[in-house]
């Protein structure tokens, strides 16, 4: 077999995981679920949610990648080869590619938003409405498909690249150039003299919002969905980590990073949500109809849009890349493919069934499948199922499958902390999620 490749430099794969756990989730999902759920005290209980679930999943994942060297498949019967739960690896994979699947539909909106922004072409659509402009984009059925197949490419053509000359290269100039967009907007935003109601909605804590169930689930939910726990990510990114990179610090990295972004991103958008009287929980539409809207009556608003519909593009890419490469890295380890040919047969595959989200706009519109479109149907069984599920099988692995000894050995932590966590992942996590798997299934 051959050497396994390896991050060139901490930095670099610190940036790469950040990268993978930044993704439309952040900029695009986040100020909207927070939006429909309160504001202030749904941040809380997402900060709550990242520490208490998120941290200590990430970790877990962390630790099993690097400590098996092997794709996430290989990697959970490696280390405990007698275990019930020692094929939890093809759960986050099967999560990882039906994400994909339809998350690239949405990567493609972003795509072509930006290049028709930076173009000029998006703002001919301010005389019939940007409602209209986007349902008729998304009903064609031959235009979405092309910016769908163009960010899968993409993908494709990094992942082909290598773990270093690739996913590190790209991470190692994107993240810090996503990252001075992402502040610009949010000085913008915040300095704003007419959005104070939306930084006040953003920040202000109602305390009605502690009493809500389907706030804590939604906050949950959205830690699973924005930092990419359960996909198998950091199992995989965590078999190319060196051996002296401390796990605890780089799972740190990985969540304050992910939760800034999206906090920016958060006081990137409200300030004009509010000045505008727009819906802060008007999901999807708030970045492709209603912003849109937004930058055509500001001064400046065409670079704005520019710049926000690049972010957008690029942290879906980034996103992209770390899904797809859990998939490539079974294939050659498992199939003994060269990475390129690896890298083909997914960005191929995946096409191959985002297909059907892909097409729930425009030919497949009339087909539903309990209650939902297609394309809500995937986006429902990853989010809601496949990934909760997904959690509950890792945190019981490393937390009960794995001798307790070897477990804080492979994660690097003793004393009370490693405690703490164990005990996290026995019972914490897998009961939390529990809940958010029961509300899914009530879904359907």
């Amino acid at each position: 077999m051959a050497e396994r490749e390896q991050w060139a430099t901490q930095v670099g794969f610190v940036l790469a995981t950040i990268g993978s756990a930044v993704g439309i989730g952040n900029i695009w999902r986040f100020p909207y679920v927070a939006g429909e759920n309160g504001g202030g005290g749904f941040l809380l209980v997402y900060l709550l949610c990242v520490l208490l679930i998120g941290l200590p999943l990430v970790i877990a994942e962390l630790a099993v990648g690097r400590t098996a060297r092997l794709d996430t498949v290989s990697a959970f019967p490696a280390l405990a080869p007698r275990s019930p739960l020692r094929h939890s690896g093809w759960v986050a994979a099967i999560a990882g590619t039906v994400i994909l699947s339809f998350y690239a539909v949405v990567a493609g909106w972003t795509f072509r938003y930006f290049f028709v922004a930076l173009s000029g072409a998006l703002w001919d659509a301010e005389a019939t409405g940007f409602a209209p402009y986007f349902s008729g984009f998304t009903a064609r059925a031959a235009e979405p498909l092309f910016w769908q197949a163009c960010s899968i490419m993409l993908a494709v053509i990094v992942v082909a690249r290598g773990v270093q000359g690739g996913i590190e290269h790209l991470n190692r100039w994107m993240m810090p150039v996503l990252a001075g967009i992402l502040v610009g907007l949010a000085l913008y935003g915040f300095f704003r003299p007419d959005g104070g109601d939306g930084l006040d909605y953003l920040f202000r804590v109602d305390r009605d919002s502690f009493g809500r169930p389907s706030v804590y689930l939604a906050a949950l939910g959205q830690a699973f969905f924005s930092i990419g726990i359960g996909m198998a990510i950091f199992v995989t990114y965590g078999s190319y980590m060196r051996s002296e990179v401390p796990i605890l610090r780089s799972a740190l990295y990985i969540v304050t990073g992910d939760t800034v972004f999206a906090v920016l991103a958060g006081v990137a958008i409200f300030p004009a949500v509010f000045a505008y009287g727009l819906d802060p929980s008007s999901g999807p539409e708030l970045a492709f109809v209603a912003l849109p809207r937004v930058f055509s009556e500001i001064e400046g608003g065409t670079v704005l849009a520019a710049a926000f519909f690049f972010l957008l593009a690029a942290a879906g890419l980034t996103s992209m890349i770390s899904v797809l490469e859990v998939n490539v890295a079974i294939c050659m380890d498992r199939f003994g493919l060269r990475r390129r040919t690896a890298s083909l047969l997914m960005g191929v595959l995946v096409l191959g069934v985002g297909l059907a989200p892909g097409l729930s706009f425009s030919l497949l519109k009339e087909v539903r499948v309990a209650g939902e479109d297609l394309f809500g149907l995937f986006d429902l069984l990853a989010s809601s199922v496949l990934l909760p599920l997904s959690g509950i099988f890792i945190s019981l692995f490393v937390g009960w499958s794995l001798q307790r000894r070897d477990a804080f050995l492979f994660a690097g932590l003793n004393g009370a902390l490693g405690w703490l966590w164990i005990w996290l992942l026995r019972i914490v996590v897998p009961v939390s999620v529990a809940l958010v798997l029961f509300e899914g299934l009530g879904d359907f």
